[in-house]
């Protein structure tokens, strides 16, 4: 009973025939779910990870378990921000419109070391990969109106700590808190752009997930630590398919459509952070970000 109620709010009916979806970090977990979701629908899906092999057995059980067998797989690292210009090139090329983004890659156990785009890797895979992605993917988006951003969080943002002077410093963060600095980053990021595109017809969402039986702790290297971890995720965690009701309730459910810039958590509005009111921290954020990742003038529609 529990779990049901859990989730009662979810329950949305839309169709999304003629409509292009993208998720990220779609070959596993709640990105995949949420992926088979969509395509369940009617939407033609782009999955998109780093893993070619991953991507291409993805996209096989999501043709097979939704009937849908217009399903794109596209190779994307956020390790490298040239791996996300090129997948936002090709899209844009490739694709009339997008009417729906998830951004769902999330990593924990990375090494703690800088990128070759001068990143510390925890932040650039948890944060500055989605924000370089939606920026670029914006314009298709306005051109698609509506349309519908969602960015997944995680209540770890409580934890987090904006310092823009120790951002990608290497060192000075455990693992765990640049995993929450990334998932307060991911907030403010949504409040910020909701404010920049009022009245553009894109409407963007941040969620909390919860606990999710999910391979988010692959890459610790403390075996022992591991262990105990997953076991714990295997016991309390809820399940990815009934998680993606979540996302996917945020991208196509019509009553939503006021509340853009928001937080949400099992498709209620929910607190996240009392910075995300903090116009002076969110509009530096987004402008550090855009310098870190290196937007140029033919990038950026605010020019």
């Amino acid at each position: 009973m529990y779990l049901r109620d859990e989730f009662k709010n979810c329950e949305t009916n839309v169709r999304l025939h003629g409509k292009v979806a993208l998720v990220t970090g779609a070959t596993s977990g709640l990105g995949l779910e949420t992926a088979r979701d969509l395509a369940t629908r009617g939407a033609k899906v782009i999955i998109a990870s780093r893993n070619p092999g991953k991507l291409e057995t993805a996209k096989r059980d999501i043709i097979q378990t939704s009937g849908n067998e217009n399903v794109i797989a596209r190779q994307m690292d956020f390790e490298s921000l040239a791996s996300v210009r090129r997948f936002a090139h090709e899209t844009i090329a490739t694709e009339p419109r997008l009417d729906i983004l998830i951004n769902n890659v999330g990593a924990i156990g990375l090494e703690d070391k800088l990128t070759e785009n001068n990143l510390q890797l925890m932040m650039q895979v948890n944060y500055f990969g989605a924000f370089l992605l939606t920026f670029l993917l914006f314009p298709l988006m306005k051109s698609s109106a509506p349309s519908r951003i969602v960015n997944i969080s995680s209540l770890a943002l409580l934890f987090g700590d904006i310092n823009f002077d120790h951002m990608n410093d290497v060192g000075r963060y455990s693992n765990v808190g640049l995993y929450c600095n990334a998932k307060l980053a991911t907030v403010l990021f949504t409040a910020e752009m909701n404010r920049r595109v009022n009245g553009s017809g894109v409407n963007v969402y941040s969620m909390d997930p919860g606990l999710i039986k999910s391979e988010i702790l692959r890459n610790i290297d403390d075996d022992i630590w591991k262990s105990l971890l997953n076991n714990f995720v295997r016991i309390f965690g809820r399940s990815t398919d009934r998680v993606a009701k979540m996302p996917v309730y945020l991208a196509v459910d019509p009553n939503l459509k006021n509340f853009s810039g928001s937080h949400f958590r099992d498709c209620m509005e929910f607190y996240s952070h009392w910075s995300v009111n903090d116009t002076v921290l969110t509009k530096q954020l987004w402008d550090i970000s855009k310098k870190l990742v290196n937007i140029v003038d033919e990038e950026d529609w605010e020019y």
